[in-house]
């Protein structure tokens, strides 16, 4: 896989002593000293109620744009002393070179609320959907993709490093997309066909899946052995708990739940299936692992331990290229004194 360059453009500023900014604090500091305390009496008077009027004049432009001219120089001076340094970075990083597809069932069976997050009921596609977004998030450097499947798979998102999109494509994931059925052999077969790049140094098939295959033109066995030829592992996990389950009852042609007096859903207890002895003969064929996930940790765990296994070294090279910008700042902060001082002697020379 080709080298991902990411290029951060633009005017990167750092600083060399960046504690001398503390400095900063200190011009409003003596800008309100200044000001309170004022400068030497011009005129000395017996008496300021002649003048009483006068104070309640405003402060002249001319000294506001003079201390103004004092105070901003002074700033660009600290800024200056604390060496500011401009430049751009680079930053280019090896991808690992694994790319992985995710088979996710959505058959009406995922609607099995036998899960918990945060001590609540959830159903198993919420829960998986959950899980499998913390693995994407981890794996940055990873081309992952995602095909959905029920009664035939379909692709939710081709294998990308753009993991953001990935995401948004898996929140729009949802049961009643196809009809209904398991086609576990079918999405093995559309996940090869997704993992066909020569240059990658690893492929691997991640299945999750709570039934059993009863519908496509593929067996599981059959898929897993054009795995294995193609030296694509298949890690398997089912979800979900076997013999009765709750199912939420729906409204008719409609995927709001039904309400019951108090407001809560209505549930009917019903039997599920899970054919785990084929499942763990689909993953051993394909060189992988099968896993069952009974709860919501469980299924945690398993993407860890296949995080594990699937780790290779990522390189990241990076480029700094710095100039001083410490001469630009001293010398306009001088100048800027050296206006102000003059043009208080001159221009606006205040009396003495």
């Amino acid at each position: 896989m080709s080298e991902i360059t990411r290029i951060f453009s633009g005017l990167h500023l750092q600083f060399a002593h960046p504690w001398v900014l503390l400095a900063l604090l200190l011009v409003p500091v003596l800008a309100w000293l200044r000001g309170r305390l004022g400068g030497a009496p011009a005129v000395e008077f017996s008496s300021t109620e002649l003048l009483r009027a006068l104070g309640r004049a405003a402060e002249s432009k001319a000294g506001n744009f003079m201390a103004a001219l004092f105070y901003f120089g002074l700033a660009l001076l600290i800024i200056g002393l604390a060496r500011p340094q401009g430049g751009k970075t680079t930053t280019t990083v090896q991808a690992s070179g694994i790319d992985i597809m995710i088979l996710l069932d959505v058959s009406g069976s995922m609607l099995t609320e036998d899960y918990f997050m945060d001590n609540n009921r959830t159903n198993r596609l919420d829960a998986v959907t959950s899980v499998t977004k913390k693995f994407i998030e981890g794996r940055p450097n990873d081309r992952i993709g995602l095909i959905a499947f029920a009664s035939r798979p379909y692709l939710v998102s081709p294998l990308t490093l753009d993991h953001d999109w990935l995401l948004q494509n898996l929140d729009r994931v949802h049961i009643g997309q196809v009809i209904d059925g398991t086609a576990i052999g079918s999405a093995i077969v559309s996940g090869l066909n997704r993992l066909r790049d020569p240059s990658s140094k690893s492929k691997v098939l991640i299945l999750l899946t709570d039934g059993v295959n009863n519908c496509g033109k593929v067996t599981p066995e059959t898929a897993a052995e054009a795995s294995k030829a193609l030296g694509i592992r298949l890690y398997a996990i089912g979800a979900g708990t076997n013999g009765v389950a709750p199912v939420p009852i729906f409204e008719p042609n409609s995927e709001t739940p039904r309400l019951d007096q108090d407001g809560k859903p209505m549930y009917i207890e019903v039997p599920v299936q899970f054919d785990e002895a084929q499942l763990k003969r689909v993953a051993q064929i394909a060189g992988g692992h099968c896993y069952r996930a009974a709860d919501t940790q469980s299924m945690e765990n398993i993407f860890s331990e296949i995080d594990t296994l699937e780790k290779t070294t990522v390189t990241y090279k990076k480029y700094e290229e710095y100039s001083e910008l410490f001469p630009l700042f001293v010398s306009t902060g001088m100048l800027l004194l050296a206006l102000e001082m003059l043009m208080s002697q001159t221009l606006w020379r205040s009396l003495p």
